[in-house]
């Protein structure tokens, strides 16, 4: 659980396990008198901050940057330069350059229904992946006493009615005790027709026979045809609870993976382009700087 007094590290830490947005906001350079030295970090999430970059104006204006950042949603790195004196009128009179690291939030939410053995097998893996986990099951007591980071418990008598609180393009893994619940949450679930990923735990009967119940309520055939049953890879064979939890985290893996935008050969900003970004920034400051002094200077003489 963060608090105000949580380190930008574990912030960052916490953040990326629950897939949650941040900007991670750095002092990159000191020239002259400043509240914080270089190399100085907090962490800015959309309603909280974590550690501390000095305070006082130029944090405000840090963090107000940070969260215009947020807002568009990208994941992005930009450089500001603070003269601190003619800029934001703190007394340390010297300049600063940040560098603002933003971090796109997930946007991979799973549901995961029944807390039995695969359940238990499933979860803890999903634990560790860029996702959204929401864990249904009515028995509390099969729930671990603490969730993971990035995992909400739902305990409740009736599974289908969680489903309404899904985005569109989530992913469903239907394990449940029971046929019938298990029919009624797929029901559900293709009624919204907006899933990514449906997987059904059971055996070819079982699929057969829900085939045939869909059918008899008139749900479309290329939507009963997206559910994968028996869920998992099938060239990961096994029936043990952490085999068949393996197979069907490897199938959710290779979905989203497929989804994602290919990863850049060139990461973050290099070392020259930060360099030339801070002459630029320092030059445009020093010039702001002057003009006001010699339009001072005009309204003295």
């Amino acid at each position: 659980m963060m608090t105000p007094n949580t380190s930008w590290v574990d912030a960052v830490k916490e953040l990326t396990a629950k897939g949650e947005a941040y900007v991670l906001v750095t002092i990159l350079g000191v020239r002259g008198s400043a509240p914080r030295d270089s190399g100085t970090k907090m962490v800015v999430c959309a309603n909280a901050s974590f550690d501390t970059i000095g305070g006082g104006h130029l944090e405000h204006k840090a963090t107000k940057i940070a969260l215009d950042i947020l807002a568009k949603g990208e994941q992005t790195q930009h450089l500001e330069h603070f003269p601190l004196g003619p800029k934001l009128g703190q007394c340390c009179g010297g300049t600063t350059s940040i560098l603002f690291e933003s971090f796109a939030s997930s946007h991979i939410n799973i549901m995961l229904f029944g807390a039995g053995h695969v359940g238990h097998a499933i979860a803890p893996m999903l634990a560790g992946l860029p996702v959204k986990l929401h864990w249904v099951d009515e028995r509390e007591e099969l729930f671990p006493e603490v969730a993971a980071n990035n995992t909400n418990h739902v305990i409740t008598d009736n599974p289908v009615d969680e489903i309404a609180s899904m985005p569109a393009n989530s992913y469903y893994v239907v394990l449940t005790h029971n046929h019938q619940r298990d029919f009624d949450i797929c029901s559900a679930i293709l009624k919204r027709e907006d899933f990514k990923y449906l997987g059904l735990i059971g055996s070819d009967t079982k699929w057969k026979r829900f085939q045939q119940r869909f059918e008899h309520r008139g749900i479309k055939k290329e939507l009963v045809n997206k559910i994968a049953c028996p869920v998992g890879l099938s060239n990961v064979p096994g029936k043990l609870p952490m085999e068949v939890a393996v197979s069907i985290v490897g199938e959710i893996i290779g979905l989203y993976q497929a989804d994602l935008e290919p990863t850049p050969n060139k990461q973050g900003v290099d070392w020259t382009e930060l360099k030339s970004m801070i002459d630029e920034q320092e030059h445009n400051a020093k010039k702001t700087v002057q003009s006001q002094e010699q339009k001072d200077n005009a309204e003295l003489s």
